[in-house]
């Protein structure tokens, strides 16, 4: 009966409605994210003056294929999206999307996205954007469920972007584009668990192993996030050192990651979620402003 009612709930769907569940798919807030540190990335490799269409180009495809992998994640996961509170309203378990047109879906963006990126930028972005979101949703969406060993995985698609938009810009992999992907690589660890720790009762009704030891809420859990955060401080002199950016980049870097260290000890000693949610939006926080301010100290 149940099933016979979403059916159709979903046939009933207005135009504007169907459109919004398409646009759901994408999970805007993160392709969005993404493509802010592609696009910092990107930024970063200009010597002169920034091209505005291919820059665009590349904006608008990589935010395409990044939406398409966030499809396919929702499609393979769709019933453990229907244990957990978190995503039991996104379009495909509550049947405002079929599993087909979703996959229709994420098929046609994947093509265009990859198609603006071949044919306005180049062949390396586009090779690396695909390797990165095959990587998310085919390799890093089914070992949530394995082992913790998903983090690690994951936190490859995650800190891929801002390489990406090096070698978008460069047309080549050099020492300062793996500097990006290196520091947004470590970050992904203190960012992942710190969700991963808030979220713990969700995600266990989906069996999803994604917190270090054995998945328990203790000391040696925030003890590695903090190990983890404690490497982000001598990562954000490096930029300075190698004469990427000038030494306000380093100050801004160093500061925010102190702080940022800071609610990693308050984790330690309370180990609640409270705490765990100070490092969450701490994470946030802390990556966008060092982004901008590599941006900054360079112009």
């Amino acid at each position: 009966m149940l099933s016979k009612n979403i059916e159709i709930h979903h046939h009933k769907l207005s135009f504007t409605n169907k459109l919004k569940a398409y646009f759901e798919l994408l999970k805007f807030r993160l392709s969005f994210l993404v493509v802010f540190s592609a696009g910092i990335g990107y930024m970063l490799g200009v010597k002169s003056s920034i091209s505005l269409i291919p820059f665009v180009l590349f904006l608008i495809g990589g935010f395409l294929i990044t939406g398409a992998a966030n499809t396919v994640n929702q499609i393979i996961e769709i019933n453990l999206d229907k244990l957990m509170k978190r995503t039991q309203n996104r379009p495909l378990p509550t049947g405002r999307i079929s599993v087909q047109e979703a996959t229709i879906f994420s098929t046609i963006i994947f093509f265009i996205g990859l198609y603006l990126l071949i044919v306005h930028v180049n062949l390396y972005s586009a090779i690396l954007t695909t390797i990165s979101a095959v990587i998310y949703a085919f390799i890093y969406t089914p070992l949530k469920q394995v082992s913790s060993i998903a983090v690690l995985v994951g936190a490859i698609p995650g800190a891929l972007p801002p390489l990406i938009g090096w070698v978008a810009c460069t047309d080549s992999i050099t020492v300062e584009g793996l500097l990006l992907f290196l520091i947004q690589f470590i970050w992904q660890f203190p960012h992942f668990w710190a969700i991963a720790w808030v979220l713990d009762d969700d995600y266990k009704k989906a069996n999803f192993k994604l917190l270090p030891f054995g998945g328990v809420k203790d000391i040696n859990t925030a003890l590695q996030i903090m190990i983890y955060t404690l490497m982000l401080i001598p990562l954000g002199l490096i930029p300075t050192k190698l004469g990427m950016t000038g030494i306000n980049f380093g100050i801004i870097a160093t500061v925010t990651g102190v702080i940022f260290l800071m609610q990693t000890f308050y984790l330690m000693k309370e180990c609640t979620n409270k705490a765990a949610k100070l490092i969450m939006f701490g994470s946030f926080l802390y990556l966008p402003i060092v982004q901008i301010a590599f941006v900054w100290d360079k112009l």
